[in-house]
């Protein structure tokens, strides 16, 4: 095979894994926003019943404020009964100190309700607190193992894009600079492979005389019709004895990147 298409081959197929681990590594964050959101639900049903909670303990502060208010106006009423002049005065005031009373009873039946509520409350809080830090370890393990993979990846890509440069140094510049410009053109695929008398990529029928040629693997040959460079890679096969390769229609094909 021509040393360039050999080459050329090898960069296709690092170039192609290079693409790969750039966008695994791209997506990664993307996949670790996704986890933690898994957390929003959980910390929802916490903030909601910290809420309820809040809630109650802030209408309990009210009736609280209302009794002592409510206190203080039954004793002015009081101070103003004693200087009541009639029986009709008096049992005015004394009536509207029995509805101020009445509304004590009140906020004090309230009070008791919500303190029994307050129990069943904090044990919501408590129950979504543990099933939020559950959930939190667990979103951590799979953020540190997405990490992990991100780390990894990262050392994978600086280690192909070293032996690409090595490789890339060995090509002549003017088949790189070809190799470079389809590839661009092409979304990343610059080679393909020619199997059955057919551009693999485009499914061209490629000519016989240009089939021939490509055969040879003297020179660089590109597709007629999607411009691609095109690569030979025969059939093979070895006898029962070994005595070495023979090409044929059926054999096994060898990878040659």
């Amino acid at each position: 095979m021509l040393r360039d298409l050999e080459l050329i081959v090898r960069l296709q197929s690092l170039d192609l894994r290079v693409a790969e681990l750039r966008r695994e590594i791209a997506a990664l964050p993307k996949e670790i926003a996704i986890i933690e959101k898994a957390l929003d639900s959980h910390q929802r049903k916490l903030d909601a019943d910290r809420a309820v909670v809040s809630g109650n303990q802030k209408e309990r502060r009210q009736l609280d404020s209302d009794v002592q208010m409510h206190q203080q106006k039954i004793s002015k009423l009081r101070d103003q009964m004693s200087s009541a002049k009639t029986n009709e005065q008096f049992r005015a005031f004394q009536n509207e100190i029995d509805f101020v009373q009445q509304q004590i009873k009140k906020c004090e039946d309230r009070t008791l309700e919500l303190m029994e509520e307050l129990e069943g409350l904090d044990k919501n809080v408590k129950t979504a607190e543990a099933s939020l830090k559950v959930e939190r370890e667990k979103v951590d393990g799979r953020k540190k193992e997405a990490q992990a993979r991100t780390a990894e990846a990262q050392q994978h890509l600086a280690r192909l894009l070293g032996e690409r440069k090595d490789i890339a140094k060995e090509v002549t510049p003017s088949a790189l600079g070809t190799y470079e410009r389809i590839a661009k053109r092409h979304n990343g695929v610059a080679v393909s492979e020619a199997a059955n008398g057919r551009c693999t990529a485009c499914q061209l029928q490629i000519r016989l005389q240009l089939y021939q040629d490509l055969r040879k693997g003297d020179r660089l040959i590109n597709c007629e019709n999607c411009n691609r460079i095109l690569h030979y890679n025969p059939a093979v096969a070895f006898d029962t004895a070994n005595s070495g390769p023979a090409e044929f229609g059926s054999g096994k094909r060898v990878d040659m990147t």
